[in-house]
């Protein structure tokens, strides 16, 4: 046999794909019970599932792969029954149906990136904001709750940057007053915050 045509061998009973194929065989019995589908159709979806398979392994190169792939094209070909016009072609049908499955597939795993142990994952995710956005909160009420000239100079040294002389000489006092204040303003705040 040509090696770049794979074989499809029998499907085992145990496997997930010869388990579909049992309870496939169920409803088509079913079906044709009820009349819902000809026999000629259940026998003839049954019948094609090798070059299926092999349709299958053509496109996926791996044999779990391919079963999985037929099981989806006989579950989708299963659901749309109905949609089959008797007398049109059941291989070109069945096969349109695995191929667009398979195309599909693969757009999907092309959006996906494998992340076996997180690490871009983790990139991804932030660390949640809510308690900065209180520890902030707290903060701007504690300042707010300071006398203003005790705001004021902690604002002026802390977050603008000055020194102790240059904050003197914006605010008009001495240099003793400036460290007092900004001491001051310190003390009630870790008070308030807890700290």
């Amino acid at each position: 046999m040509n090696e770049l045509i794979p074989r499809a061998e029998a499907v085992d009973a145990g496997t997930r794909l010869g388990q579909v194929l049992q309870r496939l065989g169920a409803a088509l019995q079913e079906a044709e019970a009820d009349r819902q589908v000809t026999k000629a159709f259940g026998d003839a979806l049954i019948a094609l599932v090798p070059r299926l398979r092999r349709f299958a392994l053509l496109r996926t190169a791996n044999a779990a792969e391919a079963d999985d792939l037929v099981q989806a094209t006989l579950m989708r070909a299963w659901e749309h029954r109905a949609q089959f016009q008797n007398g049109t072609n059941l291989v070109a049908w069945l096969f349109t149906i695995l191929r667009n499955g398979h195309l599909n597939q693969r757009k999907r795993l092309r959006r996906e990136i494998e992340d076996i142990d997180g690490a871009i994952a983790g990139t991804l995710s932030t660390p949640p904001e809510q308690e900065h956005r209180v520890a902030l909160s707290e903060l701007q009420e504690a300042l707010n709750d300071l006398p203003a000239e005790q705001r004021e100079t902690l604002l002026l040294v802390l977050v603008d940057g000055l020194m102790h002389e240059e904050a003197a000489i914006v605010l008009g006092c001495r240099v003793g007053t400036v460290k007092s204040r900004v001491s001051r303003a310190r003390d009630r705040l870790a008070l308030a915050l807890g700290l």
